[in-house]
């Protein structure tokens, strides 16, 4: 199941604006920061909304120091 998504309009404001991007994104958890590298997914220039496929939630997780710290325990 290798299904991509395509989406052409923002499912939060209804605007024609949403395009898929490519980035890198930085977040935080617990005060630790993180960035995943090179990370495609859906930006509305409009309201700012982001949508995520399963492969770049996959990809955020195996960088997620939360994800890592959860399986740990989970391991141990």
């Amino acid at each position: 199941m290798n299904e991509k998504l395509l989406i052409k309009t923002c499912p939060t404001c209804g605007s024609d604006t949403i395009e898929l991007v490519v980035k890198d994104i930085t977040r935080k958890y617990k005060g630790q920061t993180y960035t995943v590298p090179a990370i495609a997914f859906y930006e509305c220039s409009n309201c700012g909304e982001k949508v995520y496929d399963r492969a770049a939630i996959q990809k955020i997780e195996s960088h997620s120091p939360a994800y890592h710290h959860k399986h740990a325990l989970a391991d141990a």
